[in-house]
């Protein structure tokens, strides 16, 4: 068995460096296991004994209908009440099936009904009981060609059954069957008296619910009964409900009956339910308490190529690479052949300008689509430096070096009246130019004197650390909690502006109130706009105010996290108490998180992997599911648990009797929800609890949980109290169906 988490106390705050091989569990369900024969041996030796010697005992389970002979230790047949119908149009021809055979064909499966009520112990749907009695009785081999049943029947049936119920099911036996006699008798106290049980508490957890019932003297207290509804499927629907929302974009499909089998085979009770399930996901451990259930997947198959072929395919890129460099080449070749022509062309312009009139240049600089000879010159300029940074480029030339020309500001010194137009307009720009230069300048020389500034900052910060390293280290680890703390205040915010009952949200909300309120309700006049909203820069603080969080403020915050790294990476080499656990991204890492403990166990997980894509972990699952019945507040059902149930009982009910240490020394446990580990062990200290110190407390499982209700069954067929207990085939014809026989094992009227 796997350690509990109240095995040990010490919770690590990262997982174990070192994993065993992790142990998978396959997604078990229900399905067809094979053909059964009909068995005819039996019904043969029934008939040699005789009809008071021999009957045909069902225990009829919501879970399981068992049936077999009276004279043998074990039921024959154990198949689900189950049935399904359906015709094939193409063949025109209709199949039946009942119990596991339902699971051999994959139509049936979706035409599968129960014979039962879903969550309850009551028959709801008789034409599928009816059809798995006919299966019953076909395979235990009373196939007689009257279609009648000449041994008589024992049924097992809940506690308080309705009378509707075991009026119907009496019609049944004796209008379709003509069985010659029938008796009912309550499955737990068949399971009772089997185990030599006299007086006590009987405490059964079946499929369907829960019943405490007390015995005195053999014969059941069935008004001081109690019912609790809550049961093994009660178990397997509520681990599905929480399976779909602990994995809703799960990528199989998880049914009810593959829950049956996880609360079967990976659930238990725990001793101490709050105090594990508060250490229940501590790293240490965990490895042991996590079970993984793999479901089927199709993994995504990679094609692993030889080193032959992938060298092959590097060659081949390769080869590829140098074309496509030789295209380059000879395109930039061209390209530059093409600016040496139109060089040359601009040049010959050049000259043949300086000679023509001004309405012939003119014309010829349109042409080209120049302004002036100025243009050209440019142009020229422009044409010659592309040509020789090619050239270095391609062909290994010389580096070329930019001529940086002094700026000309000859124009600004001369009045506006002495100039015509086009000076005037190059005044302007070179004013423009001088204005950016000069701005430039400024800009330099600040970025000069901060970076003159930060390299002090810098310098007396190492000083600090070289003569008063533990002073450093403190104030190193104050701003470094304060930034983290900023950094926890921003997410908070976030979270809170999505909320719009949150203060912050709020806050918000009447920011923009109140700019809404200060705007004027009349009529701006055109030409008189008085809006000076920014001439004051305490203006711009109102959109800090209503800024939504998200995407706020992003470049002061990518410059805290980067100075919150830096100082780490500072901590991490100067400070030994300091370790790589303590930064920031190792706290907040998702692989550390108590969500992925619980999502998905210790281990890193791998979204592109499909066999963990199709993984269930099983962890608080495991003590949640079984702890309902003593918590059914749990799951929202408004009824007492099985430990006060059992306590008032006790306490109260049966205090009249005078002999309440006699119930207390037989607590008996039967039903296959009281399997689970440590149920008794629960049961037993919680009931200690509400008892006197001195008080005697024996709890007992049945021989076998399962089985004991049909041996219990047919033991008492055996008896003389069964033939007074059945409902004969005489007596129903003359009293009607809902005549009845009450005995110390069956319901009362």
């Amino acid at each position: 068995m796997a350690p509990s988490a109240i095995d040990q106390f010490t919770s690590g705050s990262a997982p174990k460096p070192v994993l065993p091989p992790l142990q998978l569990y396959a997604a078990k369900e229900a399905h067809f296991e094979g053909h059964v024969k009909p068995q005819p041996d039996g019904y043969q030796t029934a008939r040699a004994r005789g009809a008071d010697n021999a009957a045909i005992v069902i225990d009829n389970g919501s879970s399981a209908t068992r049936a077999g002979w009276s004279f043998e230790d074990a039921p024959r047949f154990s198949i689900p009440p189950i049935f399904a119908k359906y015709r094939d149009r193409k063949i025109g021809r209709t199949y039946a099936f009942a119990g596991s055979d339902v699971y051999a064909d994959t139509t049936a499966r979706g035409h599968m009904r129960n014979a039962f009520e879903a969550g309850s112990g009551i028959v709801s749907n008789w034409d599928v009981m009816e059809s798995v009695l006919d299966y019953i009785f076909l395979k235990m081999g009373l196939d007689e060609s009257n279609a009648t049943i000449d041994v008589p029947i024992v049924i097992t049936e809940a506690v308080a059954n309705l009378p509707y119920s075991r009026k119907s099911m009496t019609e049944i036996i004796f209008e379709c069957y003509s069985a010659p006699s029938l008796a009912f008798g309550i499955d737990s106290l068949f399971s009772y008296a089997h185990n030599q049980g006299k007086t006590g508490l009987v405490v059964s957890s079946s499929h369907s619910s829960t019943h405490l019932i007390p015995v005195f003297n053999s014969k059941p207290l069935l008004s001081q009964a109690t019912r609790l509804n809550w049961g093994g499927s009660q178990n397997a629907e509520y681990l599905l409900k929480l399976l779909r929302l602990k994995y809703p974009t799960f990528p199989g499909r998880i049914n009810v009956s593959q829950a049956e089998y996880m609360v079967r085979e990976h659930c238990y009770v725990s001793r101490d339910y709050d105090l594990e399930l508060s250490h229940y996901l501590d790293w240490d451990g965990l490895e042991d308490r996590d079970r993984v259930v793999q479901y089927p997947f199709t993994e995504e198959v990679v094609i692993q190529k030889s080193e032959e072929e992938l060298a092959r395919a590097a060659e081949k890129r390769k080869e590829s690479g140098r074309r496509l460099q030789e295209q380059a080449a000879k395109m930039r070749l061209e390209k530059l052949m093409r600016k040496e022509q139109e060089l040359e062309y601009y040049r010959e312009l050049q000259t043949r300008i300086s000679t023509e009139t001004k309405k012939e240049i003119k014309r010829l600089l349109d042409a080209e689509e120049l302004k002036d000879e100025a243009a050209l010159a440019k142009t020229i300029k422009e044409l010659d430096a592309s040509i020789r940074k090619s050239r270095q480029k391609d062909l290994g030339g010389p580096d070329v070096e930019e001529e940086a020309e002094a700026p000309d500001y000859s124009l600004l010194e001369i009045p506006d009246d002495q100039l015509d137009e086009a000076t005037l307009k190059q005044k302007r720009h070179q004013r423009l130019m001088k204005s950016n230069n000069e701005a430039r300048a400024r800009a330099k020389a600040e970025k000069e004197a901060e970076k003159a500034r930060v390299a002090e900052i810098a310098r007396l910060d190492e000083d600090r650390r070289i003569n008063d390293l533990d002073g450093w280290l403190a104030e190193r680890r104050a701003a470094r909690a304060a930034m983290v703390q900023k950094l926890k205040d921003r997410e908070r915010l976030k979270a809170d502006l999505g909320n719009r009952k949150s203060l912050a949200s709020q806050i918000r909300m009447k920011s923009i109130a109140n700019l809404a309120s200060d705007e004027k309700s009349k009529k701006r006049r055109r030409g008189g706009d008085d809006d000076n909203f920014g001439a004051n820069d305490d203006d711009w603080g109102v959109y800090r105010q209503i800024a939504t969080g998200e995407g706020s403020d992003d470049e002061e915050e990518e410059d805290l996290e980067a100075s919150l790294k830096r100082m780490e990476e500072e901590l991490l080499t100067h400070d030994p108490d300091f370790t790589v656990e303590h930064t920031l991204d190792a706290q907040t890492d998702w692989t550390k998180s108590l969500v992925h403990a619980f999502l998905r166990g210790p281990r890193p997980f791998d979204p592109s992997s499909q066999a963990e894509a199709h993984q269930i972990h099983l962890n608080v699952e495991r003590i949640r599911v079984p702890e309902v019945i003593f918590q059914p507040s749990i799951a929202g059902l408004d009824q007492a648990g099985i430990s006060e149930i059992g306590a008032d009982i006790l306490g109260h009910r049966v205090s009249g009797l005078g002999k309440r240490d006699d119930f207390l020394r037989d607590i008996f446990l039967t039903g296959g929800n009281t399997l689970f580990r440590n149920f008794d062990d629960r049961l037993r200290d919680e009931l200690r609890a509400a008892l006197t110190a001195e008080a005697p407390l024996t709890l007992r499982y049945a021989q076998d949980a399962v089985l004991d209700a049909w041996k219990g069954a047919a033991s008492w067929a055996a008896t003389p109290a069964w033939k007074s207990a059945a409902v004969s085939r005489e007596e129903y014809l003359e009293k009607g169906p809902e005549y009845m026989k009450e005995h110390n094992l069956g319901n009362a009227f």
